[in-house]
């Protein structure tokens, strides 16, 4: 038994706290997801009993200038994001204390930040949060060159993830993918988990006619690889079609592309466009189902959330996509780019509200038990504690 101020001192893993720089680019905001990933566990950690320091755009404590880039500043700051500008003096100041410092993503703020963390001899992990193929899809025709996505993966373990002690990496996909194209650096897998305001939602008495439109909702960036056009071009072929409302969640270069989109096609007027992430819990529960035709994700966080508010989510099967793994029955998945079995997997859900609200309950459960931002949380810590010791001994 300790005395008892190191009682006191103690975390919820019963250890000594730690105190863990985040490096993120975009640090105030949460308008995309790496940066709502880190900004969760950065409360999560705070609730843990830990000391995490946000270093980035926006931060309270540590904050970074923004670092323009022409034209790729342009296209980014469509989706919320902003680069930041490394800073000898930001990074000393913020790392100044630590335990170990975390880096997000592999551009020149993170890469700076590593190589001060390693001059200043700390423990240096990284997430793996920005798929390759989420950058080519972008790239006009670029993206066709086969060579692209294996250039990509190699220039981001040159420039980070193999002078790092540890990656993480949201799921299994995403360390098969690692792994495929030559990384060589220790991997861990740990959902970036979805918070406690998602909620299931009140379910409607099962049979009870609705006294409204079936309500269809979408979540994540207005681009490319996301698929929206899919999903609109499916509503308007399903029997149901002019009882669908249809809300897409997000932001991205696409936004006006889909806004016409759904006005030709769609019989009732679609929402296309941002949603405060505080309102995000609200709008969920307000949904009857959640369709996810995204072909590339390392793990989708917003299918996670219409889980666990209770939604049955419809999933686009895609090898480069980890969101499938979240489907527990055949008609939560269809194949990527089938507008048709799309189609058919809606209309099948809008014909069986008992098995909607049953499955919807049954989600809600499965995200409780596996994918809680604690439990991703306390899984980091270990992993953390893990780098620290093996640094230590070194």
């Amino acid at each position: 038994m300790g005395s008892e101020e190191e009682q006191d001192n103690r975390t919820a893993d019963g250890d000594r706290p730690l105190t863990i720089a985040l490096v993120v680019e975009t640090g105030g905001n949460r308008g995309n997801g790496t940066s709502n990933s880190a900004l969760q566990w950065a409360a999560e950690l705070t609730r843990q009993g830990h000391h995490p320091r946000v270093v980035g755009i926006g931060s309270a404590d540590f904050p970074a200038r923004e670092n323009h880039i022409p034209f790729v500043s342009w296209i980014s700051r469509k989706q919320q994001m902003q680069f930041a500008e490394p800073s000898r003096k930001l990074f000393e100041k913020a790392f100044d204390g630590v335990d170990v410092v975390h880096v997000y993503l592999p551009f020149r703020f993170g890469r700076h930040a590593a190589k001060a963390a390693r001059r200043m001899g700390l423990p240096v992990t990284a997430g793996y949060h920005l798929q390759p193929e989420n950058i080519t899809y972008s790239a006009g025709p670029l993206r066709y060159l086969p060579f692209m996505d294996p250039l990509i993966y190699g220039l981001f373990d040159h420039w980070l993830y193999r002078k790092v002690d540890h990656i993480h990496v949201p799921t299994e996909l995403g360390a098969t993918l690692l792994r495929s194209h030559g990384y060589t650096t220790p991997i861990t897998v740990i959902s970036n988990g979805y918070e406690p305001r998602f909620v299931p939602k009140r379910q409607s008495p099962a049979g009870s006619p609705s006294p409204r439109p079936f309500r269809i909702v979408a979540s994540g960036r207005l681009t490319g690889e996301k698929n929206h056009i899919l999903l609109i071009e499916a509503i308007s072929r399903c029997r149901h079609a002019d009882d669908i409302e249809l809300t897409i969640a997000g932001t991205g270069p696409l936004a006006n592309t889909l806004k016409k989109h759904a006005d030709r096609l769609l019989t009732r007027p679609a929402s296309i466009g941002f949603h405060r992430n505080a309102d995000m819990p609200a709008l969920l529960r307000s949904a009857d189902l959640m369709v996810h035709p995204s072909i590339a994700d390392l793990e989708s966080v917003s299918v996670l959330e219409g889980m666990a508010s209770g939604l049955v989510p419809v999933i686009a099967d895609s090898p480069q996509s980890a969101a499938g793994q979240f489907s527990l029955c055949e008609e939560s998945s269809f194949a990527v780019d089938d507008v048709e079995e799309l189609a058919r997997r809606i209309d099948w859900w809008i014909d069986h509200p008992d098995e909607l609200a049953r499955w919807g309950a049954r989600y809600a459960q499965v995200a409780a038990e596996h994918y809680s931002v604690a439990r991703s949380v306390r899984r980091f810590v270990a992993m953390e504690r893990a780098v620290i010791a093996g640094h230590e001994t070194a």
